[in-house]
């Protein structure tokens, strides 16, 4: 197994984990209700997607 001959820089530890980090997650809002939701997924709220309802949603 390769072994380093020398120690890496934290310089050069972190310009490698840069990538590393988490992104929020995009929030759209739906056309239908205008509440948040993910894109390419159906409506929670009203159960639409693409503008047809897909989900009865019952009321609690």
């Amino acid at each position: 197994m390769a072994l380093p001959k020398r120690r890496h820089s934290r310089s050069r530890r972190n310009k490698r984990r840069t990538h590393d980090k988490l992104s929020p997650p995009q929030i759209t809002l739906c056309p239908n209700c205008s509440e948040p939701k993910l894109p390419h997924r159906v409506c929670l709220k009203c159960g639409t997607y693409k503008g047809k309802t897909v989900l009865e949603v019952k009321e609690i």
